[in-house]
């Protein structure tokens, strides 16, 4: 009855935490979705206003160059001086004014003269009021130019971005130019324009809207598509379960080999004390006897055999205890170069080939040049071994991205998928003689050195080792 028990509970836990996230992700998004968009749309505000008041300037700019043009120098010359009170006057700056800003969308204008009263604007009524005294029109004064944005609406109108009336009111100085196009002369008053900005405001608004509204549909299909797939949870437990399994059958697997590797690591130093005296005492034999007797051939046997074992006892060390690298700075082509030297004797006299393609410039890294050696020699041996009647061997080197890769192919014929996710497992092998620890040997040996190691079947045959080591 308790494992009964025990079982829903252990089904419906996560599908409840699966759910309780899903929820909270969408709120999480969606709430983040529409800071962003309204994020967005303040920079986008922000932006337009910024345009709006360049648009202004250069708008007040041409205006500047227009009135002295068509209305300050020609009335300087026919009247000798300036005088708005003039309906003449007046109305040829009217028309210059007007001409100037037709098709923009430009709701009023006022120029005050240096005394800060209004000389000219579109609305007669408040033309000659004086006491201006803002402060951007002081600044105008100076020779700078500033800008407000006026917005009509209430509160929550205001602060969604959706006034009634959006107005940009610009003042700049009013400038009497030494050159056609340089407005640098002395300032003669300030030009106050107001810019109409509600239809711009308006189509920042229906973008934030639209933007909400696709996030909410993007929402709502992403929320449906994660009900599916929690509807479909009960495979994801069950193979998490399997997952778990696997995983701990590793874990038993790697505890095994760890107390294996003691084990071998224990009864090979019990066997190397007892080989060492028969060695010696193998020589010490072999001195004594007449070495001109064809019948004293037994010593010879027993030092080679012995020598043998030594070399197996060696290869159970080395797998059993690696060492620490010895590091120095050491060249893999010259390691390699050193393998196929040593290598050259079998290579000649079994018919196999070795072609050498190792980029012009190689780094130096930081290595045991020795156990990188004996990885290499084993690797070399073993695709030797892997072609019975010959064959030819591949061994490319080259550097990029502060590593070394090292590639080593043969031409046998590879190696069958049955047995593939066998071969680094320690004391496997499909030959006749060895330890089967190879292999394990050589990808400690490349472990130690924090790099890689990978064993691929090539589309045309033959097997590729491919090795990547760190230049630092």
């Amino acid at each position: 009855m308790e494992e009964t028990a025990t079982i829903p509970a252990e089904k419906t836990k996560p599908f409840r935490l699966v759910k309780y996230f899903t929820l909270s992700s969408l709120i999480v998004i969606f709430v983040g979705t529409l800071i962003l968009s309204a994020f967005d749309t303040h920079l986008a505000r922000k932006m337009q206003l910024q345009k709006s008041e360049e648009y202004a300037k250069l708008l007040i700019e041409n205006l500047n160059h227009q009135i002295f043009l068509q209305f300050i120098l020609p009335a300087v010359l026919k009247y000798n001086r300036i005088q708005l009170s003039n309906p003449e006057q007046y109305n040829r700056l009217d028309q210059v004014v007007r001409s100037t800003l037709h098709s923009f969308k430009v709701e009023m204008v006022n120029i005050y003269d240096m005394q800060s009263t209004i000389s000219y604007s579109f609305n007669k009524n408040i033309v000659g009021r004086k006491d201006i005294r803002s402060s951007g029109y002081k600044e105008a004064l100076e020779g700078k130019s500033s800008s407000r944005l006026v917005q009509r609406g209430n509160f929550f109108e205001i602060m969604l971005g959706f006034p009634k009336d959006s107005h940009l009111i610009t003042i700049s100085p009013l400038r009497a130019e030494k050159q056609i196009s340089r407005l640098s002369g002395p300032v003669l008053g300030a030009i106050e324009i107001k810019l109409d900005l509600t239809e711009e405001y308006k189509t920042i608004f229906n973008f934030q809207i639209r933007v909400i509204i696709t996030s909410a549909i993007v929402m709502i299909a992403l929320f449906l598509v994660l009900l599916l797939i929690v509807k479909k949870g009960e495979a994801i437990i069950e193979r998490r379960a399997l997952e778990r399994l696997r995983l701990k059958e590793q874990l038993n697997r790697a505890e095994h080999l760890s107390a294996l590797g003691e084990m071998v690591a224990a009864v090979s130093h019990e066997i190397r004390n007892p080989l060492g005296i028969i060695l010696s005492s193998t020589e010490l034999m072999q001195k004594k006897l007449d070495p001109n007797d064809p019948t004293n051939t037994l010593t010879g046997i027993i030092m080679e055999e012995a020598g043998r074992l030594n070399l197996i006892i060696t290869d159970f060390l080395n797998f059993a205890r690696p060492r620490t690298p010895n590091l120095s700075l050491c060249r893999v082509d010259q390691i390699l170069d050193k393998n196929i030297t040593f290598l050259a004797p079998q290579v000649q006299s079994r018919g196999y080939t070795i072609e050498r393609r190792f980029a012009d410039t190689l780094p130096e890294i930081y290595a045991d040049a020795d156990m990188l050696y004996q990885a290499f020699l084993n690797i070399l041996i073993n695709a030797m071994q892997a072609m019975s009647d010959g064959g030819s061997i591949k061994v490319v080197v080259d550097s990029f991205d502060n590593m070394v890769k090292v590639s080593i192919t043969d031409s046998g014929s590879g190696i069958s998928e049955d047995i593939k996710e066998k071969i680094w497992d320690p004391f496997f092998t499909t030959k006749d003689k060895g330890t089967g620890l190879g292999l394990g040997i050589v990808k400690n040996i490349v472990k130690t050195h924090n790099g890689l190691i990978a064993i691929e079947n090539l589309p045309e045959g033959g097997t590729c080792v491919a090795i990547d080591l760190p230049v630092n």
